[in-house]
């Protein structure tokens, strides 16, 4: 049995309004928003890192997504940014090299977007959590032509002036 996650409750101007919910079981209201997280992670070589999401996830099964997730009650965010990393793609960020890109809501999210330099091996990303079962590294070329035939998620919030912002603020 997984273990129930709480998340706070924010009105349209991303202030906090003392609710908690319980994430995936109780109902968010039309009004209401929790805080998300993701992560851009691109290479030296100027690529992007995506992973696939496993088979048996309920929302977008097996598409392609930059990595991130759900706030949980009393998170801050780059601790829940290195917890989802670690437990999608068991990988440890360093927060103190987060760089804020921006803020993206969709539907009732608030997604709090941070870009990482990062030179890994695809050797070293695991799925012991099993939430995604592949991960590659690909050119914005790529990703786009990815995007635009539906193979990466719909709310990934980041487009190719996204990726030129993350060049800048990386010096790649």
């Amino acid at each position: 049995m997984s273990k129930e996650e709480y998340v706070d409750i924010y009105d349209e101007n991303k202030n906090k309004t003392g609710i908690t919910k319980i994430r995936h079981k109780d109902v968010i209201e039309p009004g209401e928003y929790i805080i998300g997280v993701q992560a851009i992670i691109i290479n030296s070589k100027g690529q992007i890192l995506i992973s696939q999401r496993a088979d048996n996830k309920k929302i977008l099964p097996s598409r392609w997504e930059c990595n991130g997730g759900a706030v949980s009650s009393g998170e801050s965010l780059l601790d829940a940014l290195e917890r989802e990393i670690m437990e999608e793609l068991g990988i440890q960020i360093d927060k103190d090299k987060a760089i804020f890109l921006k803020t993206a809501k969709n539907e009732n999210v608030f997604k709090e977007i941070f870009v990482f330099k990062m030179d890994i091996s695809i050797d070293d990303i695991s799925f012991k959590d099993k939430e995604a079962k592949d991960a590659k590294w690909v050119s914005i070329d790529e990703f786009t032509k990815m995007f635009e035939s539906g193979e990466i998620v719909y709310n990934v919030n980041f487009d190719k002036d996204d990726y030129d912002k993350c060049l800048e603020l990386l010096n790649i």
